[in-house]
């Protein structure tokens, strides 16, 4: 594709657009190169991933590729055996950190779902024992850790030792009364890396030491004391051990990355592939776009298409091209929506080369083409001395050198800016021209000439842009199969021009002319009345569905009110046939006791009567707690896992075995393990089971926390107490949203809010593991807590 034609179609536009969603430095350098490709299997599997990206948003919309960092001058540098320095460290940990937790993402069921995402990842190298090696060895702060070496260790607690001498010492010395009337401020400093004093001018002979500067005015002179002066050079010899010992960690660190040079360049190659296609569906999702269907046989379908860089409220237009007809001819007034129109389908077809979405609905289709040629605009030159006629026929010759069967080729105000009969002439024999090679052309014209040429001409069509007599305003939308027509006549008559004028302008007209004006006129009238009745016709239906539906819904509802009704009243029987049992249970107490009263045969009476009562119970709670519109449970189709509603209860549960023998099924209702009888038991599937719950309190609970909840909470400057009920409530709320990661942010400070936190969760039902938050987390100041799964 040649660039003027990109630049023309506004194509860097979306470019841009596309590098700004892009999280890391290398994914806006792929962006940014990105062109239309010609191969239409590499198109079709970019726009799928396009896909598989928008989705993977929607659906995980906390899914973040943050961390990624540019660290091409570290891996360059240490391939020729440099030596990198500790802030490049921490930028290869993050990089590191944020490859485990995508490979993490795309393992098990995502990694089956979003296939074309995962093939990136499947094969990133484990470079955890690099991450760890950087981590012990680099603080968060990007210095190299005391827990580097036992060397640098043992020289670092020399030097705190060191130090703390000398500020004693010169502490000593401030307090002395004899030593703070010569000072200047009652205070110690630094100056070339050394403990100073400021001393006053006229007391210098007074503070023996070495002079290491003075302020600007000469009044001060900042001293080292001669009691301070050897544990100050001691200070510096070790300052210069700690120094050699950092930089041997350093060269030894930037051995062991330049080993594993190959795989992280491997690694931020999958990452920024990765970023790049997240980017493509970040855009789709912000402009409301979707994936084209695509073909190599020159046929476009664009259903409701908008323009992606239009703001407000845009008329989508509908055009095919490329099955009944190779030209489509637009006429129409000026700002009707020609040239948008010539943009927008020439735009598309560069997007959708690109691997991404346009803004469309479903049921659109483009074609691949080699090559998509353009003459939009004035480009009028007074450098070159071209008119605007001229430059327009220039960009045409050479386009016309280049088009064949495989192009696209859109032509904005065709012939304009000459004669308008020779301009006529010239516009048809360059269509003919181009039909005989068979390309595929969209053109703008204000010639009536091209009208008639598109009547008589095979595979030529016209389109025009609607246009409102009444308010004087283009619609823009896009007719196609009515040519446009001239509204001058009727313009000019309704901004004032006397009606004998604009008659004698009539007059004018040729006998032709005047019949295909009204040719036209009719053509409009009809199409227009087509469309509204087809726009009826479509709101009838629309219209019928709805209450179809609303019809359906009635229906369902009354056939559960009525399954509630006969439960509740089956649950009275319940009651009162419970009543009876144990009243005849009392009754057969007092019986036993007078049995030598009453007889055996007395006794035999009324257990039989018990007997039956129990009986009726059962059917009865069978009945109440039977639902119609669930499967039946059969025993070989007890499975350990599945999903269960003890219907006496009206519980859920999990089944932990096969019935057994008598045919009871052990199950897992809450913290309870217990054996219910096959026939109490009913199979029930995961849609049923979440709507089951949506349509109780607790579903009711879930929906309002999962709108409400954040994933984060802020105790920082909350008392202990305040803190854990806060913690408390807030796990229970993200547990019940089903939240499964959350941040506890309780700052560093002294690290007791942090350790009763840490208390909290060790023992909390709901959290499955929790941690500290890296460099690039907010570090010891922040937990960062996964919540079981539901």
């Amino acid at each position: 594709m040649e660039e003027k034609t990109l630049q023309k179609l506004e194509y860097r536009e979306i470019i841009a657009m596309l590098v700004e969603r892009c999280t890391s430095q290398l994914g806006k350098e792929l962006a940014a190169q990105l062109k239309p490709s010609l191969d239409l299997e590499e198109i079709k599997q970019s726009l799928s991933e396009t896909t598989q990206a928008k989705e993977i948003l929607r659906l995980y919309p906390d899914f973040s590729l943050g961390g990624v960092r540019d660290i091409r001058r570290s891996l360059n540098k240490v391939k020729i055996g440099g030596m990198i320095e500790p802030s490049d460290f921490l930028e290869i940990a993050d990089t590191l950190f944020a490859s485990n937790r995508l490979k993490r993402f795309f393992q098990g069921e995502q990694g089956q779902k979003y296939d074309l995402l995962a093939a990136y990842c499947t094969d990133l190298p484990n470079l955890s024992r690099l991450e760890q090696e950087i981590k012990q060895k680099i603080t968060e702060e990007g210095e190299v850790s005391d827990a580097a070496s036992p060397e640098l260790s043992r020289i670092r607690k020399q030097l705190r030792s060191l130090r703390g001498k000398v500020r004693d010492r010169l502490e000593s010395m401030l307090k002395s009364p004899e030593i703070q009337k010569y000072l200047q401020d009652p205070l110690m400093t630094i100056r070339d890396e050394r403990y100073v004093l400021p001393v006053k001018q006229e007391y210098r002979a007074q503070v023996p030491g070495l002079v290491h500067d003075q302020s600007a005015s000469g009044a001060t002179l900042f001293i080292e004391p001669l009691a301070v002066v050897e544990i100050n050079n001691e200070i510096r010899r070790y300052e210069a051990k700690e120094k050699s010992e950092v930089m041997r960690i350093l060269r030894q660190m930037s051995q062991l990355v330049a080993a594993h040079e190959q795989e992280l360049q491997d690694t931020i190659y999958a990452l920024t592939q990765v970023d790049f296609i997240l980017a493509k569906g970040k855009l789709s999702n912000d402009l409301d776009c979707g994936e084209p269907l695509m073909n190599n046989q020159g046929y476009l379908k664009i259903v409701q298409g908008r323009h992606p860089l239009l703001k407000g409220e845009v008329v989508p237009i509908t055009v095919y091209l490329g099955k009944t007809y190779d030209i489509l001819i637009i006429t129409g007034p000026n700002t009707g929506g020609k040239t948008v129109a010539l943009k927008t389908v020439g735009l598309f077809v560069l997007m959708a080369q690109s691997g991404l979405h346009v803004p469309a609905q479903t049921g659109t289709e483009l074609s691949v083409f080699t090559g998509v040629y353009a003459d939009i605009g004035d480009e009028q030159s007074i450098e070159q001395s071209l008119s605007t006629f001229s430059s327009h026929l220039t960009n045409i010759v050479d386009i016309l050198d280049k088009a064949d069967s495989r192009s696209l080729v859109l032509l904005d105000e065709l012939g304009a800016g000459t004669d308008p009969t020779e301009g006529a002439a010239l516009a048809m024999a360059i269509l003919e021209y181009l039909i005989d090679v068979k390309a595929k052309i969209i053109a703008t014209t204000h010639y009536s000439e091209l009208k008639s040429f598109a009547f008589n001409k095979e595979r030529v069509e016209n389109a025009s842009v609607e246009f409102d007599v009444n308010t004087l305003r283009p619609t823009f939308r896009l007719l196609i199969g009515i040519p446009g027509k001239s509204n001058a006549f009727a313009i000019s008559q309704r901004l004032g021009l006397k009606k004998e004028i604009v008659e004698r302008a009539r007059g004018f007209l040729s006998q032709e002319e005047v019949r295909t004006a009204d040719l036209i006129a009719n053509l409009e009238t009809n199409q227009l009345l087509a469309e509204k009745e087809r726009q009826e016709a479509q709101s009838l239906k629309r219209n019928a569905q709805e209450l179809l539906a609303q019809v359906k819904k009635r229906e369902l509802e009354l056939k559960e009110k009525e399954q509630t009704i006969i439960q509740k009243a089956q649950l009275e029987a319940l009651n009162i046939v419970a009543d009876v049992r144990r009243e005849s249970e009392s009754i057969l107490k007092e019986v036993r006791k007078a049995k030598k009263l009453q007889g055996a045969e007395s006794i035999q009476k009324m257990q039989e009567f018990r007997q039956n009562l129990r009986e009726k119970e059962d059917l009865l709670a069978d009945a109440a707690y039977r639902e119609t519109e669930g499967p039946a449970l059969e025993a070989s189709d007890v499975e350990p896992g599945m999903t269960v509603l003890i219907k006496r209860i009206n519980q859920q549960a999990q089944v932990l075995a096969k019935p057994n023998a008598n045919g009871e099924v052990l199950v897992q209702a809450g913290i309870m393990k217990v054996f219910i009888d096959l026939k109490d038991l009913q199979k029930i599937e995961k849609e049923e089971t979440k709507q089951k719950r949506e349509k109780s309190g607790i579903g009711k609970i879930v929906s309002s926390k999962a709108k409400d909840i954040s994933n984060e909470l802020h105790l920082r400057g909350m008392t202990v107490d305040e803190a854990l009920f806060e913690t408390e409530k807030y796990l229970d709320d993200a547990y019940l949203a089903g939240l499964s990661i959350v941040r506890i942010i309780h700052g560093k400070g002294t690290g007791t809010l942090r350790k009763v936190i840490t208390d909290l969760l060790k023992k909390h039902n709901f959290v499955a593991s929790y941690r500290l938050g890296g460099y690039h987390e907010g570090g010891h100041g922040v937990t960062i807590v996964e919540l079981k799964k539901q």
